[in-house]
């Protein structure tokens, strides 16, 4: 799916409770554009209008502020499009699933989480950017990871450590390394350096052992 078919859809699931204009669409797809190209505080709303064929002042129309435009986007797409997905696809995908090994675990978590944000990279690199800057965004994502993931892979280790498999470390501990090693990867490859030469299936299992390297139980 090419991105313009992407942010189209995007668009359509948030247009469930009120009716875009046309003129509001091409102004939310240039907004995602750019916002995840330049980055909110960089893009002004002149670049925006004039990527969406429109007057500036049509933006104002339809809405007051700069950031009201980016909670147009990043909102709506936290509670109808990231939730669900979190809830469901990404559960199903790999939560629900058995593993040998914690490492079999990791392996399925990262390259799920691989192709999601592939497959919406603008919009992943708008929370990337602007996640510390607006509580709304930050607050969403923070109640999605708590209610649908949390308890899920709290589970996960626990299964592994009455295994005898990773250390007996606190579980929240061994989630946070988890976490921000994979996410590392993440913000490295797709926003700090997307144009250095990765071999993403290199890259994804060095990360995958270097992290084994510290769980795994001696």
């Amino acid at each position: 799916m090419d991105e313009q078919q992407w942010i189209a859809n995007l668009l359509k699931e948030n247009d469930r409770d009120a009716k875009l204009t046309e003129k509001q669409i091409k102004i939310l797809q240039a907004a995602v554009e750019t916002f995840a190209e330049k980055g909110y505080a960089s893009t002004s709303t002149s670049e925006i209008a004039k990527k969406a064929g429109v007057a500036e002042g049509t933006i104002f129309r339809h809405y007051k502020t700069k950031k009201d435009l980016l909670l147009a986007i990043v909102i709506p797409t936290l509670t109808k499009v990231i939730v669900p997905t979190v809830a469901k696809e990404f559960a199903k995908d790999v939560f629900e699933n058995q593993y040998e090994s914690y490492e079999d675990f990791l392996r399925a978590l990262i390259k799920n989480r691989y192709h999601f944000i592939k497959k919406n990279l603008p919009l992943v690199r708008i929370f990337w950017q602007e996640f510390a800057f607006h509580p709304e965004i930050k607050e969403e994502f923070q109640k999605a990871f708590t209610e649908n993931v949390y308890q899920r892979f709290k589970e996960m280790v626990e299964q592994f450590q009455e295994k005898g498999e990773i250390v007996e470390l606190p579980t929240a501990s061994i989630i946070r390394m988890t976490i921000t090693t994979i996410g590392g990867f993440f913000l490295t490859r797709f926003v700090i350096m997307p144009e250095h030469e990765w071999d993403d299936e290199v890259e994804i299992e060095r990360t995958i052992q270097f992290l084994m390297n510290g769980l795994r139980k001696r």
